[in-house]
């Protein structure tokens, strides 16, 4: 597990948007108990959004129209291309992930990235490798960019229990989403991407084996590549047949993480076997736009629950005697971690 060092100037910086501070909870406007979570205050979630993978047509905000314009003018102005790349980078424009910053990600502005294809098809997104690189150097990274799609889905996969606890600044936004409407679903394409950017940030930076975030732009999450140079994706935890040493040490350190996570009063809320990763020996948590604060989300303790029981029931297929993956005791101690037995 890799531990980083960071100051509490960052965790609590209220302006530094989406990199999972602990920013204070606004007071409602009117009376009633303020029902933001603590993680959902980290958010900031913008006014209005737009889905950059969409092709209906959407209602978009004056600054998001003037921001496309700008984006369109920069690329009609800007020099060509080089030989082979698909856009130049967008470091400049997006959310950047949190310090002390990876000596690897390219910050250059000269850069220019090269989509290489597809790592992986979902309900709610796709995601993609990337290679950005300067020009005429060996500077150059590879990384995951996660695409969220709105418009294509009318829901997303459980969306309702994990919006609990989560509030938009407007009860426009809300009734947009409740009803699903095309503006509501580039909404909730939009939170999602933000969340998952916002507990990718925050857990990476109290030290969870966590790919680093890179940046956010809109809806899409540009993150660390868990592979090889070649393009070779490290292995899901449910595509193994661990010797039972291994599997051991597996399940050590996914206690370790959910240990981690429920010190942090977090769960994953949709974990499995299918989204830990396997990377050179170290098991790493992917797939974090639903988690789920365990005090403010009114079914916390039954996510938490659910993620416990998945992965014990893996981890026992395997042949882990259930005494040590036993699910109700550990069930128990998380909640305990979390301070709220």
């Amino acid at each position: 597990m890799r531990l980083h060092d960071f100051s509490d100037d960052y965790l609590d910086d209220p302006d530094d948007e989406g990199a999972g501070v602990r920013s204070r909870p606004r007071k409602p406007k009117r009376g009633g108990k303020d029902t933001t979570d603590r993680f959902a205050a980290a958010f900031h979630e913008p006014e209005e959004v737009f889905d950059p993978q969409s092709t209906r047509a959407g209602r978009l905000t004056e600054q998001e129209r003037a921001r496309l314009a700008a984006v369109r003018e920069n690329a009609l102005a800007g020099p060509p291309l080089p030989p082979g790349t698909d856009r130049w980078s967008t470091w400049g424009d997006g959310e950047q992930g949190p310090s002390p910053r990876p000596a690897w990600v390219v910050t250059e502005l000269a850069a220019a990235d090269s989509e290489l294809g597809i790592l992986k098809t979902g309900k709610e997104a796709d995601v993609f490798l990337v290679q950005r690189a300067v020009p005429d150097t060996d500077r150059g990274c590879l990384m995951a960019a996660k695409r969220y799609r709105s418009n294509e889905h009318r829901l997303f996969h459980r969306d309702a229990g994990y919006l609990e606890g989560r509030r938009m600044r407007r009860s426009r936004e809300m009734r947009a989403m409740a009803n699903r409407t095309s503006f509501g679903r580039n909404l909730i394409a939009e939170q999602w991407a933000v969340a998952e950017f916002a507990a990718l940030s925050r857990l990476w930076s109290v030290g969870a084996p966590v790919p680093y975030p890179v940046q956010r732009s809109g809806t899409e999450l540009l993150m660390e590549y868990l592979g090889d140079d070649d393009g070779g994706t490290a292995p899901r935890l449910a595509e193994l047949r661990p010797a039972e040493d291994e599997l051991r040490d597996l399940w050590h350190q996914l206690t370790a993480i959910l240990d981690l996570m429920s010190a942090e009063g977090l769960t994953h809320g949709d974990l499995s076997a299918y989204n830990l990763l396997v990377h050179e020996g170290t098991l790493m948590l992917i797939d974090l736009p639903q988690v789920v604060d365990l005090a403010a989300n009114p079914r916390g303790l039954e996510f938490l629950a659910r993620d416990v029981a998945n992965v014990s029931t893996w981890f026992r297929s395997r042949g882990l005697p259930e005494e040590v993956a036993d699910p109700t005791t550990l069930t128990e101690e998380l909640v305990r971690t979390a301070g709220l037995d």
